[in-house]
């Protein structure tokens, strides 16, 4: 099944702290902050959310094809997409712009401090749905505010399911806007300051909110998962990872797998279990790209972590 996956290209621009953050910021002081934290480590890394789901998905097994807009300086991305066997016939060249670029410092904990500039990616609203064919499924994951709501609206009226992933566009959108993507799409994923903030905005509980969809996914971190479907919350287990590395692009991984579970007629449990085995494939490598495996071992590495068989 080809799946239309609309968010972002990105470069992302990688830093680690080797402290904590929680030694540098004085909570009294919070109002007037200005700190600097010295990162000797830096790197520049493929990304985006677009880019990094359809990279998961495809090695799972899956047909992506993405929905993006890019800069001036895409090049490199563009030479990295042709040879990965991932089509660009939907990325669209947006001149006088920079390619949307992600700043990212992480500490020892995993706590992240992100800037994001946007660029290309503000004027995702010029792709439409509708060009690309033969389309089963999609998502519509962070992109430009009016991307977003064009692509939503686009997938509901051409009657394509579609996963709403605001991500951290959720900023962007109102309570009755975040309504307005739950009714039209049929799944949906957040994870749990997400899931906070939905409610939050909204005035409903994730029980009201899940019956709006058919399911409505909740990532916990180390926590595992939880799945609210059918009238009742699947509680899914985190799979341990090889090594934690770099948490950068795991969210997207576990939603290749939410993407290739759904396409291929999975069971909720079975979907759940092995996103969450992506995402920690994901976190023992640096970069959201650089992960890899075949699907023979991921049947085994599912296996091993479930023991049960996935194929």
């Amino acid at each position: 099944m080809r799946a239309l996956i609309c968010g972002s290209i990105a470069y992302d621009n990688i830093m680690v702290f080797p402290d904590r953050f929680k030694n540098h910021i004085l909570p009294e002081q919070i109002h007037i902050l200005n700190v600097a934290f010295l990162v000797p480590e830096l790197r520049r890394e493929f990304g985006g959310c677009a880019g990094n789901i359809a990279y998961s998905f495809k090695l799972l097994g899956g047909e992506p094809v993405i929905m993006a807009t890019v800069g001036e300086d895409a090049a490199p991305y563009l030479k990295r997409l042709d040879d990965l066997g991932l089509s660009r016939e939907h990325v669209r060249p947006v001149a006088n712009s920079y390619t949307a670029q992600a700043f990212i410092t992480t500490d020892l904990d995993d706590n992240q401090i992100t800037a994001f500039h946007p660029g290309a990616m503000t004027f995702s609203h010029l792709n439409s749905v509708g060009e690309a064919k033969d389309i089963g499924l999609g998502i519509v994951a962070p992109d430009g505010r009016d991307g977003m709501i064009g692509h939503a609206k686009q997938f509901a009226e051409a009657g394509i399911p579609f996963i709403f992933d605001p991500g951290q566009g959720m900023p962007m959108f109102s309570g009755h806007e975040l309504l307005d993507f739950l009714a039209q799409a049929e799944y949906a994923t957040f994870n749990d300051y997400e899931a906070k903030l939905l409610t939050d905005r909204t005035g409903k509980s994730l029980e009201e909110l899940a019956k709006l969809v058919k399911a409505l996914v909740v990532t916990r971190g180390g926590e595992g998962s939880h799945i609210y479907v059918g009238g009742q919350r699947l509680d899914i287990p985190c799979v341990k990872a090889e090594e934690v590395v770099d948490p950068t692009g795991c969210g997207d991984a576990y939603r290749a797998g939410l993407l290739y579970g759904i396409a291929n007629g999975m069971d909720w449990d079975q979907i759940g279990r092995l996103a969450a085995l992506v995402g920690a494939i994901k976190i023992a490598r640096s970069g959201p790209q650089n992960h890899t495996f075949t699907r023979e071992e991921i049947g085994e590495q599912y296996h091993q972590a479930f023991g049960s068989r996935l194929w």
